[in-house]
């Protein structure tokens, strides 16, 4: 694992930037491709910043969901929603609706979860866990990456790549996830966090190691990295500064 404190938001956003052009850059190189998870909340708000900034061949990106919310996309929970605005509509960045890998509308959640692990599938046809090149997480105030909350049954899921969730305790209740098998197997992880209030639950999942689900993350053969500023790594005892 590599904590990476930089002076600000944008310098976060600025990292962030580098180490998803440098991972596209190789996976492209290898395989054609590139395969990376996205996440909601505040990363999207780095993404629309610095995705416009970084040198890549887009067409080359296929984009899944560590976690959607099941709603329309036209919701303003819907994450696809979220990103279809800020990057696609908005023409920040060459990337196209049918290059986003989205959940089934208008069925349970049950339902949404199977199908998307079905699409996911067709993406890693011979895998017995996907390997995704690249996923970018979130990290909430509670602790949850994905919708992989506290104290949930989820965070014990061995056996599906994408479950449910009906009572996820942050609204909406509804939505399809990621389990810790496929965020695990990943061939880099990234956490970026920015701001004074993620101090706390920084120090808790990085210093006291406390069982979150957020400190659950360690790639198996992969690369994990924290990226966050001087707020939010206030209480941290070691540092590695960039």
């Amino acid at each position: 694992m590599s904590v990476i404190i930089v002076e600000n938001k944008d310098k976060v956003i600025a990292k962030l930037s580098e180490i998803i052009e440098e991972t596209a850059r190789i996976s492209i190189q290898k395989r054609g491709k590139f395969l990376v998870g996205f996440s909601g909340g505040s990363l999207a708000t780095f993404l629309a910043t610095g995705l416009p900034k970084i040198q890549t061949d887009f067409s080359k990106w296929t984009i899944f969901f560590c976690d959607e919310r099941v709603v329309p996309v036209n919701n303003p929970d819907s994450t696809f929603g979220l990103y279809k605005k800020t990057l696609i509509d908005s023409g920040a960045v060459p990337l196209k609706d049918e290059q986003f890998v989205q959940i089934e509308q208008g069925v349970p959640a049950d339902v949404a979860a199977r199908a998307y692990e079905n699409k996911v599938r067709e993406h890693f046809p011979k895998a017995n866990t996907p390997r995704f090149d690249l996923l970018l997480l979130g990290m909430g105030p509670d602790g949850h990456t994905c919708s992989l909350f506290p104290g949930h049954s989820l965070l014990e899921e061995k056996s599906k790549w994408f479950a449910p969730i009906t009572d996820s305790p942050k609204p909406p209740p509804s939505r399809v996830t990621m389990t810790y098998p496929v965020v695990n197997n990943a061939d880099v992880c990234v956490f970026a966090a920015a701001g004074k209030e993620k101090a706390d639950m920084i120090k808790r999942i990085l210093v006291d190691k406390e069982d979150l689900p957020a400190t659950r993350v360690r790639p198996v053969s992969g690369d994990l990295y924290w990226i966050i500023d001087n707020d939010a790594g206030q209480f941290l005892n070691t540092q590695t500064s960039v």
